[in-house]
């Protein structure tokens, strides 16, 4: 399972380079126990156009990322974007390329994946690869974003609603499948 960093895993900062201001949204931390303890890997999938602006380096970046880690870790897998819109790259969300990397190198499909995101760009790089979504609304999502996840059956209050919507509630993952794979019990 993927999320996205800023806005969903923790409080958006706005081109964060602090690790001292990373704060978890509520939740996160339980959302991601419950995953794990299903033996479901979870990764990190996050635009960083900060880099690109000259806003953030890669070193800041990477401070941040580990603090995320620190509080929240271990993560299976990190994939981030450092380019702008306006540079077309194919990793940057809503394209699909850092959930297709991030999928490939936890040995899954793109199609046994999730993502979990706080805007459009999440959901539309998950539908771009052909992996399953769920909105997270912050006030920084669009009506119309919540609008389209609410009417496609994948709006989510919070993190703990996100894992539930995905089949991992609480209790509910003993012996589950997710995405074709057995988790959690025996295969």
């Amino acid at each position: 399972m993927l999320f996205d960093r800023d806005g969903t895993l923790v409080v958006d900062v706005p081109y964060n380079g602090d690790p001292a201001a990373v704060r978890p949204m509520p939740g996160a931390a339980d959302a991601l126990a419950r995953v794990r303890a299903a033996g479901v890997p979870v990764g990190v999938v996050s635009n960083q156009s900060g880099v690109a602006r000259g806003l953030l380096d890669v070193a800041q970046v990477a401070a941040v990322n580990a603090r995320v880690e620190e509080l929240l870790g271990p993560f299976a897998v990190w994939r981030w974007c450092p380019h702008g819109a306006e540079d077309g790259c194919p990793c940057r969300k809503p394209a699909p390329g850092m959930v297709l990397d991030a999928a490939a190198a936890l040995g899954v499909a793109p199609g046994d994946v999730a993502v979990v995101g706080d805007i459009a760009a999440d959901v539309g790089a998950a539908d771009a690869a052909g992996a399953r979504a769920v909105l997270v609304p912050t006030p920084a999502t669009r009506r119309e974003e919540i609008d389209d996840a609410r009417t496609r059956g994948r709006l989510a209050d919070d993190l703990l609603g996100a894992v539930t919507l995905l089949g991992f509630g609480d209790g509910q993952f003993g012996g589950r499948q997710f995405g074709g794979r057995q988790f959690g019990g025996e295969e």
